[in-house]
């Protein structure tokens, strides 16, 4: 019988060194470093000598101390050690519904994006040299002339986000200047960032004009002064006023701008290479349409409706691209060789509008067949319901999905989804566990339910979703 006072116990606490030449421990050895492994072990020991103390570990009668600990130290530095070495950016299953999801990533790449960002990991690549010559080149050339051709632009500039398109341009066509925009477009993006703080940061004087629901082409004639730089026009792609409204148009600011020599400047946020309302989505001015109309400049982001990285574009004449270019916060802004891979694959895809809908993920989710989503829904349905076995109960269901990444945000798409009752814990429970699942599972708490929208959920992606639920309502790990 041994003294089973906390002081007395802890000798029984095996050393580290000992903990280390466990068959269990041992056999980690080639998948998880020595160090991580040594400071689990370690950690796990001081947590155990704490408990102990304090009288929060109560050790069973019927084990010997020393077997007891560590059995005990063993299982947490493995499950630590696992935990700690588990990449922190793990890939996930979006079942929200939510196709540009903002926290999962926004756009999914295409095949061709993916095997480009491949082929610009596995060597050396030509990023800023020109084969032709053997001189130095420009990053921006592989995209430059593409988006010319799609956008009917003269130049086009590439920087890492749209805010920093919108920072770059202010920046070198604005600073120390007055731009003029009207109260109904200072919008908040995401992150808290605000459009007069973004103009304040590149040194440029915001002016508003009109009110919040209704500008007029005569309120900008008022407010221009010798002082005015630009006129600038910021599309409301993540909200909308409705109702006594009335929106000066980019046709009618060109016309201002032309009759005093101001450029207009257009940011368009969400920007979209091709008309949505095929998909039944609210028609979205493109890029292409906002050149046409006059736009000297045009701002969007890739990794929105585009469907490609993470991006901000800028397209527009030559003559304020190429003042953007020798601005020195362009190297700031600039975008690595992996952007340029992964764009330049997508913007080729539109070449052909024919078959872009197939090889860009977003556009694929967005104009998915309502018939084969309900088929998706109820075949997933039957899945689930066989591999958590009794625990909870697995309904297909119409619901909505959202657009997302705050583009076209009043309006959602019709979807089939699958709800998940669960029996024996509660939905805040069971969406917890997925989360910590690999990989993890994402969907929308609603009405004590777990809604799985199978529109977000590509394609192979169903079994690993079964066998992950399946495992966690089971009480088991999914690996």
């Amino acid at each position: 019988m041994y003294d089973n006072k906390p002081n007395s116990l802890l000798r029984h606490i095996p050393p580290v060194d000992e903990v280390l030449k466990n068959p269990v421990i041992a056999s980690l050895a080639k998948s998880a470093p020595r160090p991580l492994m040594l400071q689990a072990i370690r950690d796990t020991i001081t947590q155990l000598r704490e408990e102990l103390t304090a009288g929060r570990l109560l050790v069973q009668p019927e084990l010997q101390p020393r077997d007891f600990f560590m059995s005990l130290i063993v299982q947490r530095a493995l499950d630590h050690a696992r935990s700690q070495n588990r990449p922190n950016l793990r890939q996930v299953i979006n079942a929200t519904g939510v196709v540009l999801h903002t926290n999962l990533g926004r756009a999914v790449l295409g095949e061709s994006a993916r095997q480009a960002i491949n082929n610009a990991t596995s060597g050396y690549t030509n990023l800023e040299m020109d084969l032709a010559t053997g001189k130095r080149g420009s990053r921006y050339a592989p995209v430059e002339q593409l988006l010319a051709q799609l956008t009917g632009a003269e130049a086009a500039l590439v920087v890492n986000n749209n805010a920093a398109a919108v920072l770059l341009t202010l920046s070198t066509l604005a600073r120390g200047r007055e731009v003029i925009v009207s109260r109904g477009q200072l919008v908040e993006i995401g992150g808290s960032f605000r459009i007069p703080e973004v103009m304040a940061q590149s040194g440029s004087r915001l002016v508003e004009v009109g009110t919040t629901n209704k500008t007029y082409p005569t309120d900008y004639q008022r407010a221009i002064t010798p002082e005015t730089a630009l006129l600038l026009h910021v599309h409301t792609s993540n909200y909308r006023i409705v109702g006594f409204t009335r929106e000066t148009s980019i046709a009618e600011l060109v016309e201002l701008g032309q009759a005093n020599k101001l450029p207009v400047i257009s940011d368009l946020g969400s920007g979209s290479l091709i008309d949505l309302s095929v998909c039944g989505l609210p028609s979205e001015p493109t890029v292409q349409q906002v050149v046409k109309e006059g736009a000297d400049v045009v701002t969007f982001s890739g990794d929105k409706l585009l469907g490609g990285p993470q991006a901000g574009i800028i397209v527009g004449q030559k003559v304020y691209i190429e003042r953007m270019k020798k601005n020195p916060l362009t190297r700031a802004v600039r975008i690595d060789k992996f952007t340029v891979a992964a764009l330049e694959a997508t913007l080729r895809e539109y070449i052909d509008p024919q078959t872009v809908w197939q090889h860009i993920p977003t556009l694929d989710m967005l104009a998915a067949d309502i018939n084969i989503l309900k088929q998706r829904a109820e075949s997933l349905a039957e899945k689930l319901t066989a591999s958590v076995g009794g625990r909870a109960l697995c309904t297909p269901v119409q619901t909505s999905s959202a657009v997302g990444g705050g583009a076209v945000p009043t309006t959602g798409l019709p979807s089939w989804g699958v709800e998940v009752a669960p029996r024996d814990i509660t939905v805040f429970e069971l969406a917890g566990k997925l989360r910590e699942e690999e990989p993890a599972v994402i969907g929308r708490l609603q009405d004590d339910k777990l809604l799985m929208d199978v529109r977000t959920i590509l394609p192979g992606q169903e079994s690993a979703l079964v066998k992950v639920l399946g495992g966690v309502l089971k009480g088991g790990a999914s690996s």
